[in-house]
């Protein structure tokens, strides 16, 4: 149900992460194709992240030279992720 301003509820149909990528699984049409291509390969990925813990230190530091963060700041962001661990 969702409410409305006017205070109605309606029945509203939502998907969490996991229903949106088995709906995109679903689509038997071609132009669904690339989609299905760029999950299957981020799946790939993170799967060799959870054999290979340094793919996905990698990938971080990546991630946050892209946006411009300073090597010092990655490093001890990365120190204080692991020591939450």
């Amino acid at each position: 149900m969702k409410s409305t301003k006017d205070g109605k509820n309606y029945l509203t149909d939502t998907l969490d992460a996991k229903g949106i990528l088995r709906l995109i699984e679903s689509v038997p049409s071609p132009k669904a194709e690339p989609f299905k291509i760029l999950l299957a390969n981020l799946d790939s990925e993170r799967i060799d992240e959870v054999f290979d813990l340094e793919i996905a230190i990698k990938r971080t530091i990546n991630y946050y030279r892209k946006r411009g963060y300073s090597n010092k700041w990655i490093e001890s962001r990365l120190k204080e992720i692991l020591y939450s661990l």
